[in-house]
């Protein structure tokens, strides 16, 4: 044995053993080419194209390669674990014949006809999983993608998803999309960025839908249609509901030429709640900017929008509670509640066609709910500036419109009675803003009719030259006008009749989390950065997501000295998605979970999504564990519609507590 080899073998046994770097894995790819796809524009691909997206999910995980190239198409048929990469130049081109048949469907009858099948569409997957759509290229209905009910061997979705999780399209394109450019229904963890619908001159109507589906992200995108843009929908094509539920839309560009850019319902069989809208750019829309309609029966709640610009939008605002029952067992009116717009402008409100289903060019923001079911509570406009066109003369002050129970389009109401804010069976609503005018309008600012507990503070509203007051109220039950001017500086005008103001005064309270009744695993911490040093948290380990736990609460009792609706703020810590929540409940009522907590390592005041119609007499607020991060500091309540919470306040408008057991 030669020296050299003596000395490799020693080292080979005294010195420990290096661990070699993983090798990356990357996914196996199956070029559509190769398995007989020509991407000429003619010649149908969609058997090549099936015949690698059956290989690919058989790796699994594989990656469908589109290279650049025109691939015509029948229905193309998704299974899971596989990825779909469109690649730039790559074009799918919808076929204008032997398209998949719709597939019958024994609850069709309450939605319309494209809502219940699914398989009529250029791109179809039911209960898959782990399904993706990426690349810079393009899928294209050419013009063979129908807006309407398809005749045999014709689609009328580019991409049908449903009962489906794990899904992601990213990048792509979508042209002339048919009646739906992307129908998702019953599906969650869903992530669309950076994806763009193009709106053609025929070929298009709505972009995109999320139906009963929930765990929803979609940022950085544009989606532009003919129809509804991006809307939420929850209807009983599958069978059966699911809530919508942990939605964010973020950084995105939407425009609807002739209908609603963003929108909930028509379809609301199933319950909608915490949705989150963040920068938002709407370029335009036929009926509604923001459109919120309950017609079936669901409740609408902790929906919140910020930073939102509207332009060239018929309705900016159009919130509407209806009873057209078209769902199973015929439910009765549905609830919506807990709104808030903070941080929205609009300017050059005008309709983008004044054609069709669009009706006059402008309609003034609007909140409705049935003679017998208000809207709200908890409907909060935060420096919503809205400059509308105006131009509408002192008579129409009068018109009282119809209710129109079982239709939703604005135009029904025909012209409202005031120019900014029309508002009619509603319960706690604040405004707060500038109302403006294009040109002079001799209608009042904002007419309220029906409603109760109606707060305008800080409104600043455009006086026309010919009108006979401000702000009206007729049949209102607490109302109050604060801190509000005309343009000029001056009072608004406001004009009651059969109203009343609002009752006693506004109740601001503050207290130490600390300071309540505590049960474990709840307990108190200490924190020389938190108010009074102390703060309360539960101990390590102790999670109760699903539902609120049995034991781990402050309780903390009060006064409430007046009546009044009652927004909650809470000091806290909630350093990461997995540590932001707890569950908050007033007295013996329904537990709210307090999710998606604002992120932060300090401590900061956070607002619920909730308030809560407290009575004049002694109360309680509960915050139970959810996630076992997030850190309590101290609580602040108030029925004063512009408080806002501050470190240091004093606690003379303490919350009245008992001693801790």
């Amino acid at each position: 044995m030669t020296a050299l080899r003596r000395f490799l073998l020693v080292c080979a046994l005294v010195l420990p053993a290096v661990p070699m770097p993983a090798a990356a894995t990357v996914a196996a790819e199956f070029d559509v080419r190769d398995y007989g796809a020509t991407g000429n524009g003619s010649t149908y691909d969609d058997d090549a194209i099936d015949q690698a997206i059956t290989a690919a999910s058989a790796a699994p995980g594989g990656v469908v390669v589109f290279p650049p190239g025109r691939y015509r198409s029948r229905t193309i048929h998704l299974k899971s674990n596989i990825t779909l990469r469109i690649d730039g130049g790559a074009t799918i081109l919808a076929a204008g014949s032997g398209m998949d048949a719709p597939e019958p469907n024994p609850y069709d009858d309450y939605q319309d006809y494209g809502h219940s099948h699914f398989h009529n569409s250029l791109m179809w997957g039911s209960g898959v999983t782990d399904v993706h759509i990426t690349g810079a290229g393009t899928v294209d209905g050419d013009g063979n993608l129908i807006t309407g009910n398809p005749s045999s061997g014709q689609a009328d979705k580019a991409l049908t998803l449903t009962e489906c999780s794990d899904i992601s399209l990213t990048g792509i394109t979508f042209r002339r999309g048919g009646h739906f450019a992307a129908l998702v229904n019953g599906c969650h963890d869903v992530v669309i960025d950076h994806l763009t619908t193009v709106r053609s001159s025929s070929g298009v109507r709505d972009g995109i839908n999320l139906i009963n589906s929930w765990n929803v992200t979609v940022s950085d995108s544009r989606i532009e249609a003919g129809d509804d843009a991006l809307v939420f929908k929850s209807d009983f094509a599958l069978g059966h509901t699911y809530t919508s539920q942990n939605v964010r839309v973020r950084d995105t560009v939407v425009y609807s030429h002739e209908n609603n850019a963003l929108q909930f319902g028509s379809e609301t069989c199933g319950d909608f709640r915490d949705f989150r809208f963040e920068r938002i750019t709407v370029l335009g829309a036929g009926k509604a900017g923001i459109g919120i309609v309950s017609m079936d029966g669901a409740i609408i709640e902790d929906i919140h929008y910020e930073n939102v610009t509207l332009t060239r939008t018929t309705s900016p605002l159009f919130f509407k509670i209806g009873e057209r029952r078209r769902c199973p067992g015929s439910p009765p009116a549905g609830r919506i509640r807990n709104i808030t717009l903070t941080g929205v402008t609009g300017t050059g409100l005008t309709a983008p066609v004044v054609t069709g289903t669009v009706g006059a060019s402008d309609y003034t923001s609007t909140m409705t709910g049935t003679p017998a079911v208000d809207i709200g509570p908890g409907i909060t406009l935060t420096d919503v500036d809205l400059r509308v066109p105006g131009g509408h003369p002192a008579s129409e002050a009068t018109r009282v419109p119809g209710e129109f129970p079982t239709t939703y389009p604005p135009r029904d109401y025909g012209p409202r009675p005031s120019f900014g804010y029309w508002i009619r069976h509603a319960t706690g609503v604040t405004l707060n803003g500038e109302t403006r005018f294009d040109d002079n309008d001799n209608r009042p600012a904002v007419i309220v009719d029906d409603s109760s507990n109606v707060v305008l503070t800080g409104v600043v509203a455009q006086r026309g030259s010919g009108s006979a007051y401000d702000v009206g109220f007729s049949g209102v039950t607490g109302y109050a006008v604060r801190g509000s001017s005309n343009t000029a500086g001056g009072a608004l005008r406001v004009r009651a009749v059969n109203s009343t103001p609002v009752p006693g005064n506004p109740v601001t309270r503050y207290a130490e989390a600390e300071s309540g009744v505590i049960t474990e695993p709840m307990r108190v911490w200490s924190d020389p950065a938190a108010s009074g040093g102390s703060y309360v948290s539960v101990t390590a380990g102790h999670n109760s997501k699903s539902a609120a736990p049995s034991t781990g609460w402050t309780t903390l009792p009060f006064d409430v000295s007046d009546a009044g609706t009652f927004s909650v703020w809470a000091r806290v810590i909630a350093p990461t998605t997995s540590d932001d929540s707890f569950w908050v409940r007033s007295g013996t009522g329904t537990w709210t979970g307090w999710n998606n907590i604002p992120l932060g390592t300090a401590w900061h005041w956070a607002r619920l999504p909730v308030t809560y119609d407290l009575a004049a007499g002694p109360r309680s607020l509960t915050f139970a564990y959810r996630e076992d991060g997030a850190r309590l500091d101290r609580v602040a309540i108030s029925s004063d519609p512009a408080f806002t919470p501050a470190d240091g306040s004093p606690n003379l408008d303490h919350l009245d507590v008992a001693t801790p057991t």
